[in-house]
């Protein structure tokens, strides 16, 4: 089971009206729902499962300004609807990193994250397709990117239907994980849409929610082999997003659940 993990967030905001990923989420005409709380329980160990809490607190045009997990806070920094700055506070409320953000235009050219100790420091650049969507996102952990991280996205309409990732070291590791949706808005449907691009991952980019996660490798032979499949059932609220949504895997047993709560603004 793959653990979807951005730097230092995971993040929703819901609309009550289905729109495409690139529409504008500063509308504050309109009522929407905000997640306000994230409960994942990773079933990894049966026997001691793992449990993460995210809360999530908004502004009044409905961005996201503050988000806690296990004593760790994420504070967001705006102008005009784009964010600017995330500042990552430890369990003891001191500063450990923050994380800028560069565009173009209205295009997100690039992040990067700033440590006490520069040697930490690191930086995140991204490519999109014709259509406006994020085709890669490139992590680089030295100046000249000499080892990079690389994730490619490949879409089916609105939603991606193939997220194939990299990761940068010594011993790299490239993986693929094939997607199939149902009809309903994700809980990420409305999100910012550069925080979106910044969080990355299936989850994120997409309109609809996936149902089936398929997961497989790349092995030394330049030949892919299947590795673990998530099978998703979802249950919705009235307003037909998703409150709970219950993973099993290949071997049949239980492997992560989420359960999401919302406030009205």
């Amino acid at each position: 089971m793959k653990k979807f993990l951005f730097p230092g967030l995971l993040i929703s905001i819901l609309f009550f009206n289905s729109c495409s990923s690139n529409d504008d989420t500063n509308n504050t005409s309109t009522p929407k729902l905000l997640l306000s709380k994230v409960t994942t329980t990773y079933y990894d160990n049966p026997s001691k499962p793992e449990t993460v809490v995210e809360i999530l607190e908004y502004d009044k045009q409905g961005q996201l300004v503050k988000m806690n997990s296990k004593g760790r806070t994420s504070i967001f920094e705006y102008i005009d609807g784009k964010p600017t700055k995330i500042n990552y506070y430890n369990d003891k409320n001191v500063l450990e990193y923050y994380l800028n953000f560069y565009y173009k235009g209205d295009q997100l050219l690039s992040n990067k994250a700033v440590y006490t100790n520069s040697g930490y420091n690191r930086s995140y650049q991204y490519t999109y397709n014709t259509n406006g969507q994020l085709a890669s996102s490139t992590l680089c952990q030295s100046e000249n990117c000499s080892n990079p991280g690389i994730s490619t996205f490949t879409y089916n309409g609105n939603n991606v239907s193939v997220e194939t990732s990299t990761t940068p070291g010594s011993f790299s590791f490239t993986s693929k994980n094939e997607f199939t949706y149902d009809s309903k808005l994700s809980p990420y449907t409305n999100t910012n849409k550069y925080l979106r691009i910044m969080m990355g991952g299936a989850n994120t980019l997409s309109t609809n929610n996936y149902i089936v996660n398929k997961g497989s490798y790349k092995s030394n032979d330049g030949n892919w082999y299947p590795s673990e499949t998530t099978t998703y059932t979802l249950q919705y609220n009235s307003s037909g997003l998703p409150v709970q949504a219950t993973g099993i895997g290949s071997d049949g047993n239980l492997s992560v659940q989420y359960h999401y709560e919302y406030i009205t603004q």
